[in-house]
């Protein structure tokens, strides 16, 4: 809890430093495309950042494992992409998970799959907006994305953060396997069983969400933007 007050704090005073520098440079001859991107970016970054550190917009949902957590930090990072382009959305990601480093407390596996994971989903998802920005394009695109993250997600899971995340706790498979049964009996490996009762549902349920959140910000986020830039 403290170091979700510390790191929220430190979000606020960096995205109020942010709005600064941009209304100082703003209408000068320096303000370029490039500094737009970079000013675009951190905002979203601090935004993306302060929505994983606020406690109560992250949470476990019962039927999962107790470190699969539901947060809404992909939204900015959707919007950015949608709004300005995929590498907009890259530079937002990579930026948020910079700043939860040094407040990470899993010895930064969850980290790792956050960038990841994410990458795999607003990527693809932007990318194909991009190309096609009407209703259509946006549906094609989250589609896409929500079905590429799932078949990454499960496949990253079993093969590469499970093996690693137990490497870097000392755990064993049947310790693991003992906190996954206490959320859900069904999940009776740290393979395929798990992948497919815990990874594969968590994040169909967490990208459904953010999709829903991302259509009903998208418009007035982008405006505002707009306005803000004008």
């Amino acid at each position: 809890m403290v170091k979700s007050i510390i790191f929220g704090v430190i979000i606020v005073l960096w995205f109020i430093a942010l709005i600064k520098i941009y209304y100082d440079n703003k209408g000068r001859n320096n303000y370029t495309n490039i500094t737009k991107f970079i000013v675009r970016v951190a905002i979203f970054g601090a935004i993306s950042g302060l929505l994983y550190a606020v406690p109560l917009l992250k949470f476990p949902l019962p039927i999962f494992p107790s470190f699969l957590e539901l947060h809404f930090d992909e939204v900015p990072i959707l919007i950015a992409g949608f709004a300005y382009g995929p590498l907009s959305a890259l530079g937002v990601l990579v930026i948020k998970t910079i700043i939860k480093l040094p407040f990470s407390s899993t010895l930064f596996v969850g980290e790792l799959s956050d960038i990841l994971f994410s990458a795999a989903f607003v990527l693809p998802a932007s990318l194909i907006y991009k190309k096609h920005r009407n209703f259509k394009g946006a549906i094609i695109g989250l589609l896409t994305g929500m079905l590429l993250q799932i078949i990454v997600a499960v496949v990253g899971n079993i093969y590469v953060m499970i093996p690693f995340y137990m490497f870097m706790y000392g755990m064993s498979q049947e310790q693991l396997l003992a906190i996954c049964q206490l959320a859900n009996p069904a999940i009776t490996d740290v393979g395929w069983t798990y992948g497919i009762f815990a990874v594969l549902p968590f994040n169909l349920i967490k990208d459904a969400i953010v999709v829903v959140i991302t259509f009903l910000v998208y418009k007035s986020t982008h405006k505002f933007l707009d306005k803000l830039q004008s």
